[in-house]
């Protein structure tokens, strides 16, 4: 009897404290947060234990992980091949640069493979880009598959199991699209049997396509360029929208459409609309650098949108962001203006309540960013410079708890290193990578 009652109490709190997977970018929902608990209040001495590495070859992709396993995309250089210094202000190449992307999948299933890589998948792919070190969305894992979107506009549907190719598109020769000037970026969203993306294009800005064989669904929107921000779905005005912000405006679409709700103007510096629109309270907050910072508030009775405010830099309201995903929390936004300057703002007013380089360093240095994620009242947040920092946020200020330095910066970002990869947090672990290798870094509560 008491080993019934003992077996019991044991698998409850298993059961309770269970593992979560990160399957695509920001998480499970698509919100940044973690919601694993038993995770580490504060850093060991010595930094917290690194269960594995891998060797792996350059890249931005953020890891994915689900079922077990740990997907990420890499690049090789072809032989001979040399990637160019990248100048203060970046330019593309001046002819293409041979070399191949790879998606890779390595064990996480917590055995004794952990780590090993189980498969790969590679194909040729020259790079016209600037910071050609490799490709930059995470992939996406679901119902069997695995979608990744490639730096020139390779899109696969791969299998999960073996990474065997079930489908693929090319947005250069399906769409005409022209690559943009630092690759594709948008993060591509699964919705129901839609994967939609950001390609480009002549009324293909937004496209939706099957998940289980790639065909068209539908196309939407003209721009100037496609930007660099995912698409994501929230729900507003008594319907799910699809929010769209490509280089000109943030638009509101019907995700099972295309047909376009709403549009709002917010043009970017170089096209650089880059970072994930955040919405809470039916208002959705834009940034983007060095100008854009943009308040809206969503119909509460249909689709629509207007602008509540737009920050002014010469005001000291909003912040600007290059690429890092802010945070709402409780009519506060938190995030990184250019220069790693974390900053905390009233939703309401843009108006700004304190600012701080401590996350980052001493001082503001040229598109410095931190990745903010939210675990129960705290925030893990990554630098360039390869620490994983334990932090509380609130409007009275920043509190820093705990730091280590996980990983050296191999990128190279205004003459200096940098880690511009975003980890994945999943099984009581973070997954980091630069362009030399992957680790699993435990996080679990003793």
């Amino acid at each position: 009897m008491n080993r019934r009652i003992a077996f019991a109490v044991l698998f409850a709190t298993l059961s309770s404290a269970r593992a979560d997977d990160w399957p695509q970018w920001l998480g499970p929902q698509r919100d940044g947060v973690w919601r694993e608990t038993g995770i580490v209040q504060k850093f060991p001495d010595g930094g917290p234990p690194v269960l594995w590495r891998h060797k792996i070859g350059a890249g931005y992709t953020g890891p994915a992980v689900a079922n077990g396993r740990v997907y990420l995309m890499d690049r090789q250089l072809a032989e001979g091949a040399k990637n160019h210094n990248e100048a203060m202000m970046p330019r593309p190449a001046p002819q293409p640069i041979g070399g191949t992307e790879r998606v890779l999948c390595f064990d996480a299933s917590g055995g004794q493979q952990d780590g090993k890589l189980l498969w790969k998948h590679e194909y040729d792919c020259p790079y016209g880009v600037s910071y050609p070190a490799g490709p930059r969305a995470t992939p996406v894992v679901a119902g069997g598959n695995v979608y990744t979107l490639g730096t020139e506009g390779n899109l696969l549907c791969l299998n999960e199991a073996d990474g065997k190719p079930v489908w693929a598109r090319d947005f250069k020769k399906d769409y005409n699209a022209k690559t943009p000037l630092w690759g594709h970026s948008a993060h591509p969203l699964l919705d129901g049997d839609k994967l939609i993306c950001m390609v480009g294009g002549d009324g293909t800005t937004v496209v939706a396509f099957h998940k289980d064989t790639g065909k068209e669904l539908w196309r939407a929107l003209s721009a100037k360029g496609p930007g660099y921000c995912p698409p994501m779905i929230y729900p507003a005005g008594g319907t799910r929208q699809l929010v769209v912000w490509h280089a000109e405006a943030v638009c509101g679409l019907d995700p099972e459409t295309g047909k376009a709700y709403w549009s709002v103007e917010a043009p970017t510096y170089q096209q650089m609309s880059i970072a994930t629109p955040r919405l809470a309270d039916g208002r959705l907050y834009v940034t983007a650098y060095p100008q854009t910072s943009l308040m809206l508030k969503l119909a509460s009775d249909r689709p629509g949108a207007e602008v509540e405010w737009r920050g002014e830099v010469k005001k000291n309201t909003g912040f600007y962001t290059v690429f890092s995903t802010p945070h709402f929390e409780e009519g506060h936004l938190y995030g990184v203006s250019s220069g790693g300057v974390l900053t905390c703002i009233k939703a309401d007013t843009g108006d700004r309540l304190w600012r701080t380089t401590q996350p980052h360093g001493p001082k503001p240095e040229g598109s410095a960013e931190v990745f903010l994620v939210k675990n129960g009242d705290r925030w893990f947040l990554a630098n360039e410079h390869g620490d994983l920092i334990i932090a509380k946020l609130s409007p009275k200020g920043y509190e820093e708890i705990s730091r280590a330095h996980l990983l050296k910066p191999t990128g190279t970002g205004f003459g200096r290193p940098v880690l511009w990869s975003h980890p994945a947090f999943a099984n009581r672990c973070a997954y980091m990578r630069n362009d030399e290798e992957l680790i699993c870094v435990s996080l679990a509560a003793k």
